[in-house]
């Protein structure tokens, strides 16, 4: 399964970016193989609008089935529902700390958006 996380740099130790649509990258991890994939975000950090649309397209792309992510709101969130992406919100710290809690089972995953359209 491919597991995705905002992330403001390009490593396991870099920290967990609480933005989804304007996140800095996306580090995405194949939880089978263990390879991991570094998605820069840039064509989002300034767009003046649809960021969070197009991050989600790009994440659906990419075959993504979990993200983990600080906040997401109404039209990225309708995005990754319907690409069949599940979002999970609590994590703290380093991407790799928030792989770690995903995978101990303690995070929640998001029922609906959080935050308002361009947070």
């Amino acid at each position: 399964m491919k597991l995705a996380i905002t992330s403001e740099g390009e490593s396991l130790q870099s920290a967990m970016d609480p933005r989804f649509g304007r996140a800095k990258f996306f580090i995405v991890m194949d939880t089978e193989t263990q390879t991991v994939e570094v998605v820069p975000n840039t064509v989002n950090l300034n767009a003046a609008q649809g960021a969070g649309i197009q991050a989600g397209k790009k994440i659906v792309e990419l075959g993504v089935k979990s993200l983990i992510t600080g906040h997401t709101g109404p039209k990225a969130f309708q995005t990754l529902q319907a690409g069949e992406v599940q979002i999970y919100t609590g994590a703290t710290g380093t991407v790799a700390e928030a792989i770690e809690q995903f995978k101990a089972g303690k995070l929640k995953a998001t029922l609906a958006a959080d935050v308002e359209g361009h947070w």
